[in-house]
């Protein structure tokens, strides 16, 4: 059976090593603070809206939050927005995606400043992601990868890496990142041709594509780490499942993340680090 790597021990070491940057900040006369943008009343961004809210009272971020009706205007979104995005005293804005149809998301898109961009939705982001400087912030995801990857000791430097997704929200970016620890990586998609083959090769599988269960023992192979990123909820069974097949893949591979209690807990302390690093900024 492979070594779970689980995502609560990063937590718990990022949430102290976090409490300390917050409280050294206020004493500098600074209070780390992210604004919460939302439209609506979505179950899912109720959900992970309060994961927010419990992870900032750990931390010691403080959290305001914008709700606007599902129905808002662009006008009106817009002048909501550029008020917190204008606001030197928040470090940091959480902007709830998808937006409401009828919201044109690309004109908000690049009213939003970079440095505030803590989850790297703006070009701007993505360009310091792609450059390895220091504008904007990675996807919080794509970091956790790397957090964890960190945690345990596993360092990409000089490993094959294969990434199954090529979206700009994980995928790609984690791509990158992973290059930039110096790992060789290959990114597949819904093109390529034998992904299997491709993924069995990798010392470090990134499994980001989307379906569940769509990574099977054959895209696997005993030497090797799997990182789950997907998540789904299984009507059959009433739970949660990943992308990976993992009940049967967890009897191959030397180490693998579950889901839940993988990487989806590590996403709110990187989603939370990236406000202190913008208010340390200041």
């Amino acid at each position: 059976m492979a070594e779970l790597l689980k995502g609560k021990p990063v937590a718990d070491a990022m949430i102290a090593r976090m409490q300390k940057t917050a409280e050294a900040l206020r004493e500098r006369g600074i209070a780390p603070t992210l604004c919460v943008v939302r439209v609506g009343e979505r179950a899912d961004d109720l959900s992970y809206e309060k994961g927010v809210i419990k992870r900032c009272e750990q931390v010691g971020v403080t959290l305001r939050q914008l709700v606007l009706p599902e129905d808002v205007s662009q006008a009106d979104f817009e002048a909501a927005f550029c008020t917190v995005n204008e606001d030197p005293a928040v470090h940091g804005i959480l902007l709830f995606r998808p937006l409401p149809k009828h919201l044109d998301a690309e004109r908000i898109r690049k009213l939003f400043d970079p440095k505030k961009d803590i989850d790297g939705w703006t070009d701007g982001s993505l360009a310091g992601v792609y450059a390895n400087t220091d504008l904007g912030f990675a996807p919080c995801t794509a970091q956790a990868v790397l957090e964890l990857l960190r945690f345990y000791g596993i360092d990409p430097k000089g490993k094959r890496a294969t990434v199954i997704g090529r979206s700009l929200v994980i995928g790609r970016p984690v791509s990158m990142l992973l290059m930039h620890a110096n790992a060789t990586v290959t990114t597949c998609h819904t093109r390529t041709v034998d992904v299997p083959a491709i993924a069995r090769e990798a010392d470090i599988l990134v499994c980001a594509a989307g379906v569940m269960r769509s990574v099977t023992p054959e895209f696997t192979n005993p030497d090797q780490i799997v990182v789950d990123v997907g998540i789904h909820f299984d009507e059959e069974t009433g739970k949660l499942t990943g992308d990976v097949d993992f009940d049967r893949v967890a009897l191959v591979v030397k180490a693998i993340t579950p889901v839940p209690g993988g990487v989806g807990g590590i996403t709110t302390c990187v989603l939370l680090d990236h406000v202190l690093k913008a208010a340390s900024a200041v």
